[in-house]
């Protein structure tokens, strides 16, 4: 049975989320990497006392998971769902009132390539998506997406193997639409599989402190010979 929420459990959620403290920390976890209380409350420039408040009222309402390793305690978001809902935010938060803010090195580091979660963001993961359209290996559409068995086999040479045997509720291939390139890319299992075989091979690197993934010499060549991208693809 599916549970359905009153507008008072949603006013309730959206007061959490709505504290810019706590959405500090939100966003910093979009990552998809477990952090300390210390490091979240850097990230939001408050005290570690002040931010172990903020985080139990975020892992009372389930937005947050505790992880523990050692003498240490790690939070994550606590579900895909979860995720998925931070994302959504920032789509709208995109469309509301331009105000402006100067592009810092920081914002067009996260604008090139950014974690989302557990998958690829950014110009980069844009570009992929359309080169794997392109080719025919995915069809995207606003509704989801399909991977071929062309895109099947290109994978498995890639090193991602979609018929593994493990059993998997998670959908196969799924569109998310990129915050800051207004376009989709490509998330679910397929997407989160790009990113860690990305890491694997060292094309890209996560940068401390920060969702931004930088793109590594060896991965500049290996997207633009493997994946085709064009020589302008991160042009603003």
């Amino acid at each position: 049975m599916t549970n359905i929420a009153s507008p008072n459990t949603i006013a309730a959620i959206a007061h959490l989320i709505g504290d810019t403290t706590r959405a500090n920390m939100l966003c910093a976890l979009m990552g998809g990497q477990a952090l300390t209380a210390g490091e979240l409350s850097r990230q939001a420039g408050i005290t570690a006392q002040t931010g172990s408040g903020h985080l139990a009222k975020m892992v009372d309402a389930n937005l947050l998971s505790t992880v523990k390793q050692g003498r240490h305690r790690y939070y994550r978001l606590a579900s895909r769902q979860v995720a998925h809902g931070i994302d959504a935010l920032m789509n709208i938060a995109a469309d509301g009132p331009k105000r402006h803010h100067p592009v810092g090195p920081k914002e067009k580091d996260m604008r090139t390539a950014r974690s989302c979660y557990d998958h690829i963001a950014g110009r980069l993961a844009v570009a992929m998506a359309d080169s794997l359209s392109t080719s025919g290996r995915i069809i995207l559409s606003d509704e989801g997406a399909l991977v071929t068995d062309d895109g099947k086999g290109f994978l498995k040479d890639f090193g991602i193997d979609l018929d593994d045997g493990t059993r998997s509720k998670r959908p196969l291939c799924l569109v998310c639409l990129d915050w800051s390139e207004r376009r989709h890319h490509i998330a679910g299992r397929v997407g989160a599989a790009l990113l860690d075989r990305t890491l694997e091979l060292g094309w890209i690197a996560r940068r401390p402190d920060s969702r931004a993934l930088r793109i590594t010499p060896l991965g500049d060549r290996g997207f633009r010979d493997i994946f085709c991208l064009p020589a302008d693809w991160n042009a603003v």
